[in-house]
């Protein structure tokens, strides 16, 4: 059977790890408690209490199974050394575009995706774009107001 990789740092596995080890144990117990409360409060059918911490159990059991997938397929992005002679998972990519002002990016996997944070996942279109090619290469990407290009100038 096909397992989906999560590729992830080492610092977001552990960001990752440490979210699910708090739902598996205080949130847990919180909702527990919330749900035992909740019964203690009267009619089932009117119980708008027992409702909402029902919905907030299903989210968090749904995020604890999410995690524990993520986690058992990750694969952590090691740090490399110096330039590199084409974009992978791991890469800190710098481009411009246009004249435009260079910009670097890491390429991370989806769960950590933040380009705010200069985080774009390798599944994005700029993200799949750029892997593999190489210093001086030109990417090109749909975007919503139309093609957009972009050149490769450093890789590390």
């Amino acid at each position: 059977m096909e397992t989906n990789k999560t590729y992830l740092t080492k610092e977001g596995y552990e960001k990752l790890d440490e979210e699910l080890q708090y739902l598996r144990t205080v949130r847990r117990r919180e909702i527990a408690r919330r749900l035992e409360l909740a019964l203690e409060e009267g009619p089932l059918l009117e119980n708008a209490e027992l409702e909402d911490a029902r919905n907030e159990q299903a989210f968090v059991e749904g995020r604890i199974l999410m995690l524990e997938r993520m986690l058992g397929n990750a694969v952590i992005i090691e740090e490399g050394e110096g330039p590199h002679e084409e974009v992978e998972v791991g890469s800190h990519v710098t481009i411009t575009e246009g004249n435009g002002s260079p910009e670097t990016y890491r390429i991370v996997g989806s769960a950590e995706a933040d380009p705010t944070k200069g985080l774009i996942s390798n599944a994005s279109p700029l993200g799949r774009a750029m892997m593999g090619c190489k210093i001086g290469d030109r990417v090109t990407i749909d975007a919503p107001d139309g093609k957009l290009e972009f050149k490769i100038i450093g890789i590390k």
